[in-house]
């Protein structure tokens, strides 16, 4: 019986995943009401099943027709919408599933064995080390620039603004609304990421007047041994930083992925292809994205701290059975921890069953005619935006965003920087006001913390290594012109 929900949670969570916008969040608190009349093992193994299912399914439409509907699959569809276009949309999708399932296997090793010991780790993090982090986070915006640099730093800075419209975190003051109420609830970074990808890569299309996605035969429909000779290091290596950063609350797939996706571009002797196609980069997304997932129950069971929205829904499912997680959960209710952390073994398997069959049937989108599929990438990508808080506010939002997607494409401006700033403002301002009150407004508090300090201090070498490969390969393109 607790197999068959772990069956049912895993095709709930991979079709929530394929939606846009709906996301697991939701579909965990629509299922709430089911702890009325379920036995709590069932229920948990089912509302977790649907968490991690639509990690897996999150990477179809990204990879497929370029929607991310969650900012975990912004850096799947970089590199994964650029392989559909070229007739591997198979093997992107193929090698999502497989990294997927490598992923999520080794975190719930991690999980089994070490789950009270690292969760140890959580507690050590204040707001001067999660300002570090998400400081160091931020510094990636250098590398996802590319060659545009100064753009890449206007779009961050535009992303920064976007996320600052709404309520102060702290003080509650309302900024940049205008005396606007809906203004005033914030702007939904779902509706960002659907403009921006969706439905302005529809605009572009449009203009450019294309038949299809792929135009010709795809050329296959899964990896290659080549293929996953590329993407294993990127599985591993991804796995490592999903699941280490995903023991921090707030520490969401969002972040995680974006920073697997760019340690493995600096890692990859293919690091010219990553943004054109590089299979390893869909590699390195999707195993961050799963490992964080597993990574979030650690403080979750050890704690009773969820490490983003949809383990705090979960949470309250355990609060509905009277189940309070914590060390006292593991002496207490071991039937359910250590249930429910089998069944994650068992749905990871199911989910690659479920997801690597498929693979064909999802790639075929790409062939389907673009004055057809067109029209449905819109209306898909309106549903999804309303379906994140149902106010017609979120779909206005997404189209505004798609006319703007639309521009900085035709200017050259890069997309990934105006996401990651988004995702990333919120934490970012609310742990730096909270740590500038903890040392009476002294910033050396960043310094003389180890954690937060080695963090700093990381993020400044990234920086400044990023400057460096810019400005040394500006000069090596200069020098050749000037040679030609």
């Amino acid at each position: 019986m607790n197999i068959l929900y772990a069956f049912l949670g895993s095709i709930v969570g991979t079709l929530v995943g394929v939606l846009p916008g709906i996301g697991p969040t939701s579909a965990i608190a629509i299922l709430l009401p089911l702890t009325t009349i379920l036995p709590p093992i069932p229920a948990i193994i089912m509302m977790a099943a649907i968490y991690y299912g639509a990690m897996y399914g999150g990477s179809t439409t990204a990879i497929v027709v370029n929607i991310p509907g969650e900012a975990s699959s912004v850096p799947t569809a970089m590199d994964g919408y650029q392989l559909a276009r070229q007739g591997r949309g198979g093997p992107a999708l193929g090698i999502a599933a497989i990294s997927s399932f490598v992923a999520g296997t080794l975190s719930l090793v991690g999980l089994t064995f070490f789950a009270p010991l690292l969760a140890n780790v959580a507690l050590a993090f204040g707001p001067p080390e999660y300002f570090a982090l998400m400081f160091m986070a931020l510094s990636l915006v250098i590398s996802l620039s590319g060659k545009a640099l100064l753009k890449g730093l206007i779009a961050t800075a535009l992303g920064l603004l976007v996320a600052m419209i709404g309520l102060d975190p702290l003080t509650g003051e309302a900024r940049l609304t205008f005396g606007s109420v809906s203004l005033m609830a914030g702007i939904n970074f779902i509706s960002v990421i659907i403009g921006l990808f969706a439905i302005g890569e529809v605009l572009i299309n449009v203009e450019r007047a294309v038949a299809a996605i792929y135009e010709n035969k795809i050329r296959d429909w899964l990896p290659t041994l080549e293929d996953l000779k590329h993407s294993w290091g990127a599985m591993w290596r991804s796995s490592i930083i999903g699941f280490f950063l995903g023991l921090l609350p707030g520490c969401s797939p969002a972040v995680t992925t974006f920073i697997a996706y760019d340690a493995e571009k600096k890692i990859s002797k293919r690091s010219h292809l990553f943004g054109h196609g590089a299979i390893e980069g869909v590699a390195a997304a999707e195993g961050a994205n799963n490992a964080t997932c597993s990574g979030g129950f650690v403080p979750l069971f050890s704690f009773g701290i969820p490490s983003g929205p949809a383990l705090a829904v979960l949470l309250g499912g355990f609060m509905m059975y009277g189940l309070q997680p914590g060390p006292m959960l593991f002496k207490e209710n071991p039937d359910l921890v250590w249930t429910v952390i089998a069944s994650m073994y068992l749905g990871n398997l199911i989910l690659l069953i479920l997801n690597l069959p498929l693979v064909g049937l999802w790639a075929r989108i790409a062939l389907i005619p673009f004055p057809i599929l067109g029209p449905m990438i819109i209306l898909f990508s309106v549903i999804g935006a309303y379906s994140v808080r149902f106010l017609m506010f979120d779909v206005w939002v997404a189209l505004l965003f798609g006319i703007l997607g639309y521009l900085m494409r035709k200017l050259g401006f890069p997309l990934a920087p105006m996401v990651l700033a988004t995702v990333l403002a919120q934490m970012l301002e609310t742990s730096l006001k909270q740590s500038l009150v903890l040392s009476s407004g002294s910033p050396l508090i960043f310094f003389t913390r180890p954690i937060a300090a080695a963090f700093m201090f990381l993020a400044i070498i990234m920086i400044v290594w990023g400057l460096w490969l810019q400005f040394s390969g500006r000069s090596a393109q200069l020098a050749a012109d000037e040679s030609d």
